[in-house]
């Protein structure tokens, strides 16, 4: 009987054209190599406010923008519709008060909310007028308790003037960080319990009349004119407030176009939550709308258990071209479509690509995607992904094909050259183009600092080939040359308070600690103890480290320690949410430990990868974790 063997069909993906499938190297001095496209990079609009007048003429009426009305409950109920023709007059009325105001780079706007049709509206009326804005994250008014970090931004920026959505929401922040000579627009009624300033209402600027003056500001910008202010998270250090310009906006458009044709072949309709004050929301998807022409519905969900279900609810009504999110969004998306078959029918109905960024996504969220989509529709939707930062417009990387693996980032957009740099093992992967910001506000040893002699950006990111024998298939993320690490939400992790923090708290029984939990949902714990363990243990000298650790009062010791930890976390990067204690110390010989006897994060994680996974997947024994009563602290 002879015996057949048939090989697997490859998978069906619904049609992506690639834009970049093949790439140029040369090689520089010390291994340095050189990589860009072999395309140049397209001609692209002088600033954005041209593609908003463009699409405002020929398309008027098409939604620019919609949000769910607020209802007097506090719920969601239907959509409201900004078009091309209102969005641009709207921007040429904000823009004349705001130079009414005699506003300017040193003198911006500083905006206090969440993704709303007025933030966008008053967005619009800035790069109308040239008058630089900075969308500030809201968590630095809401979340914060000492306003430090919304201090320093509004000390580096010196606004004059502060916008902010809801009085009772930001009015606290707002009292005690702004200036009694700053000027304070709300789109809220103000009560004296809110805020006990003046105040001016957003409609008031709305009403403003434009005047020739208004559309001689416009065409005064240019390629050079700073767009807006993003700040950076400043994990470790102060948040610093990156430079954007019409060049890198436009330029970096332009880029996303060449290296995603989806964005040129039909009228582009988004579903998005991803926050304007981080560059994927306000950078990349905000301005891939205007300069496409296309419509983004405000998503007023976001990946938490809380506020998942709105999000859900909108992709069950509006079927988007192409979606957006970060690796916890899609998660509960995959976990969602399983059961929900309206949800399947509307999202998977036209959508051409599925993005991720922020974060690693794990395979078997991939895996899930896939299985559904091809049972729904019988086939496979692109899951795009690259790499990119705020310095970079954020665009820089992108995939070649459909068959991406977790970790594959891809070529360089056309017109970004990027310069790969051994350091210290890895290969630093450093960007210069059109698209990359021309530093820091206000910080020029900082942005100094952050150029290399040929004046390429250092991102800090690493990179390796996909595949070594064919530079086309492009490069896979290889983790940062620096210790930080983003958790799956996309939160940095500040590796090295943190750390401090532990050791400070667990002495003397700690003498070194390694974070874990990169690209996944929580942060864990290597601990190295001290010989003060043994006498903790009181257990003789003749037993084994290993008994030592797994003692009662040991372990009853380290447990306080979590706890403690838990109870003073602010969040998911500052919560030890796993841990263990280690029985091998860190080896010199393998790098973990330098002759100076610091401890190397990378290496000892490199080494230890097996232990690490199994600490998250709780598959190794004596697991520490906080006690349930910390837990959503």
């Amino acid at each position: 009987m002879n015996e057949t063997t048939t090989t697997p069909r490859p998978p069906s993906y619904r049609p992506l054209t690639f834009g970049v499938t093949r790439v140029a190297l040369r090689e520089g001095p010390h291994g340095t190599q050189y990589l860009g496209a072999d395309q140049p990079l397209a001609d692209y609009a002088l600033r954005i406010t041209d593609r908003l007048i463009h699409w405002a003429q020929t398309t008027p009426e098409r939604t620019f923008m919609a949000r769910r009305v607020k209802n007097a409950d506090g719920n969601s109920g239907d959509w409201q519709h900004i078009s091309y023709a209102q969005a641009l007059a709207s921007a040429r009325s904000i823009a004349q008060a705001l130079l009414d105001r005699g506003l300017n780079a040193e003198r911006p706007v500083a905006i206090l909310s969440e993704n709303d049709l007025e933030h966008a509206l008053l967005a619009l009326g800035c790069i109308y007028a040239g008058v630089p804005y900075c969308p500030v994250s809201p968590a630095y008014a809401t979340i914060s308790q000492d306003y430090d970090k919304l201090r320093h931004v509004l000390n580096t920026l010196t606004p004059g003037l502060v916008f902010a959505s809801d009085a009772a929401r930001y009015g606290k922040a707002i009292a005690a960080t702004v200036g009694d000579d700053v000027e304070v627009a709300i789109n809220s009624i103000a009560t004296d319990d809110h805020m006990t300033r003046a105040t001016t209402q957003f409609s008031q600027l709305l009403a403003t009349q434009a005047t020739a003056a208004t559309d001689a500001a416009m065409q005064a910008t240019g390629p050079d004119t700073i767009v807006k202010f993003l700040f950076t998270s400043g994990s470790t250090k102060s948040p610093k407030a990156v430079i954007n310009t019409q060049r890198m906006w436009c330029a970096n458009q332009q880029q996303m176009r060449q290296s995603m044709p989806v964005l040129t072949e039909e009228p582009l309709v988004l579903i998005d939550w991803l926050p304007w004050n981080h560059t994927f929301g306000g950078n990349h998807n905000f301005g891939m709308t205007i300069y496409n022409g296309g419509t983004l519905y405000i998503d007023d969900g976001k990946p938490t258990p809380a506020l998942m279900g709105e999000t859900l609810r909108n992709l069950r009504e509006i079927a988007p071209t192409v979606y957006f999110n970060v690796p916890t969004g899609f998660e509960a998306i995959a976990n969602a479509m399983k059961t929900d078959p309206q949800l399947r029918k509307n999202l998977l109905s036209r959508v051409r690509m599925f993005f991720y960024a922020g974060a690693a996504l794990a395979q078997p969220i991939w895996d899930s995607l896939h299985q559904t989509q091809e049972a729904e529709i019988g086939e496979r939707i692109v899951m795009g992904t690259g790499l990119g930062m705020t310095e970079s417009g954020p665009f820089g990387i992108f995939v070649t094909s459909p068959e991406v693996k977790a970790g594959d980032l891809g070529v360089p957009t056309p017109g970004l050259e990027l310069k790969l740099v051994p350091v210290d093992g890895k290969t630093e992967v450093r960007y210069r183009g059109p698209n990359i910001t021309p530093g820091y506000w206000r910080a020029p040893e900082a942005t100094r600092e952050s150029f290399d002699e040929e004046g390429f950006f250092a991102t800090g990111d690493a990179v390796a080939w996909i595949d070594n024998t064919d530079i086309h298939k492009g490069l896979k993320f290889d983790g940062r040359i620096a210790e930080d690490f983003k958790l799956a939400t996309g939160t940095f992790v500040s590796v090295g308070p943190l750390r401090a923090k532990i050791i400070a708290a667990g002495a003397p029984y700690v003498q070194d600690v390694v974070l874990t939990g990169i690209n996944l949902k929580e942060v864990g714990a290597l601990i190295f103890p001290t010989a003060a363990c043994r006498g903790l243990s009181g257990l003789d000298a003749a037993a084994s480290l290993k008994n030592v650790l797994e003692s009662a009062p040991v372990q009853a010791r380290f447990q306080q320690l979590l706890d403690e930890l838990a109870h003073t976390a602010t969040g998911s990067a500052s919560r030890i949410a796993r841990a263990h204690l280690m029985t091998e110390p860190p080896l010199i010989d393998k790098g973990e430990v330098t002759d100076k006897g610091s401890i190397n994060q990378s290496a000892v994680l490199k080494h230890r990868e097996a232990l690490v996974e199994a600490l998250h997947t709780g598959t190794l024994p004596f697991i520490l974790k906080p006690q349930e009563k910390h837990q959503s602290l």
